[in-house]
């Protein structure tokens, strides 16, 4: 029985958007023909993170997408989870990637869009691009400074650190298009990037031909007064907080 506050605003929030969904065991949301379920997470609980880990591969097993929404991320992102859920469900604007425009934009720019649409906000960044559609900002990208790497003589690599459309919208092709960009901008030999396990297995980096190089492990966080995760740096106050997450997938594209 789904009972705590957050809880409850959530479930308004479906059915104030007309989504349908299904409660079942241990605070779990099924969404009728889509293949995914929610997980509702309290930031008490006494879970470890292999527990997590656990309940995501044996729904995946049947090809089953399970995410964990945490209380914190929920109560401090509202709009943005609700953004990402109506991705997953279908329900979003989608233009093709060759009617947009490829444009620098500064950092204001985008940290107001990533802010506004990205579940974990802004970060600092090297080089930031946008995707303009009829001179409105739908999609933002920013990436690092190169990096060389030691393992080969003159080989740099380049991070993805963000990527997000305009709520409400689907871009196909537009992280393609915005890499593809870069790329012919400072000719990196790979780009690198991660997905956030809570969340997804990497699904879109697939598709343009990413490759699953590492998983890395979970992490804790301790919650500022804002609700802001702040990363805990060792081990010894591990036992000391409940929140954290499945850990992250590293992935490169090699050019």
């Amino acid at each position: 029985m789904i009972t705590c506050k957050w809880r409850s605003e959530f479930l308004s929030a479906l059915q104030n958007n007309s989504i349908i969904y299904h409660s079942i065991e241990g605070n779990l949301l099924s969404f009728p023909k889509h293949n995914f379920i929610i997980h509702l997470v309290n930031t008490k609980n006494n879970f470890l993170p292999e527990d997590l880990i656990h309940i995501q591969d044996q729904h995946s097993i049947n090809n089953i997408k399970l995410i964990h929404l945490w209380e914190d991320v929920w109560t401090s992102k509202p709009e943005q989870v609700l953004f990402r859920l109506m991705s997953l469900l279908g329900h979003n604007k989608r233009i093709h990637g060759r009617k947009t425009e490829v444009r620098k934009i500064n950092k204001p720019e985008a940290d107001e869009f990533l802010n506004a649409n990205h579940l974990q906000g802004a970060v600092s960044s090297r080089y930031k691009f946008g995707l303009f559609y009829l001179n409105e900002l739908l999609a933002v990208a920013t990436f690092s400074s190169l990096r060389k790497m030691n393992h080969t003589e003159n080989y740099k690599s380049l991070e993805l650190i963000r990527f997000a459309t305009k709520g409400g919208y689907s871009i196909t092709g537009g992280l393609s298009k915005l890499i593809k960009h870069i790329e012919r901008l400072v000719m990196p030999n790979d780009i690198m990037t991660y997905a956030d396990r809570d969340w997804s297995a990497g699904e879109s980096y697939f598709k343009i031909d990413f490759k699953n190089i590492s998983i890395l492990p979970p992490q804790y966080f301790n919650l500022d007064t804002n609700l802001k995760r702040k990363l805990q740096k060792d081990n010894i106050e591990f036992t000391c907080s409940n929140v954290f997450n499945t850990g992250s997938i590293k992935f490169i594209l090699r050019f």
